[in-house]
């Protein structure tokens, strides 16, 4: 998938413009190499358009993942992105569906098989046959 497909994906998915969603998009995706660890975070890179490589860049200080929950990492989303926390979940839904679409199954399935059971509720619509849309943000 290229990096105009991923975001006019998400835009359509949370109704919003593409100039907003590529800021969804970014907070989602920093929040998630926060959550991961710098190998990891550099396998999920090399699969998603070089535009949204930035996002994911591991530093040092994020070789080793910072193991927090589904609710903490909506609340950063929330954060990054200036949205309350219901928007900000829908967006994350939205994001993995979109991640989901531009990596191979294999990726992803290791990506979900990293988060602990709180993250079902945002990484279940990725694994739903056929997602193609999602409640608007």
């Amino acid at each position: 998938m290229n990096y105009d497909t991923f975001v006019d994906q998400v835009t359509r998915r949370v109704r919003t413009d593409p100039e907003r969603a590529v800021v969804l998009v970014h907070a989602t995706l920093a929040t998630l190499a926060e959550r991961l660890t710098g190998g990891e975070v550099l396998d999920l890179a090399t699969q998603l358009p070089a535009p949204l490589r930035l996002a994911l860049r591991p530093s040092p200080s994020t070789e080793a993942a910072d193991r927090f929950g589904a609710a903490e990492f909506v609340a950063r989303v929330a954060q990054r992105a200036d949205l309350d926390e219901p928007a900000a979940r829908d967006v994350v839904r939205a994001v993995f569906v979109t991640v989901r679409e531009a990596v191979s199954g294999g990726e992803f399935d290791d990506l979900v098989t990293r988060f602990p059971r709180d993250y079902r509720d945002l990484v279940e619509p990725a694994l739903t046959p056929g997602v193609s849309a999602l409640r608007p943000a």
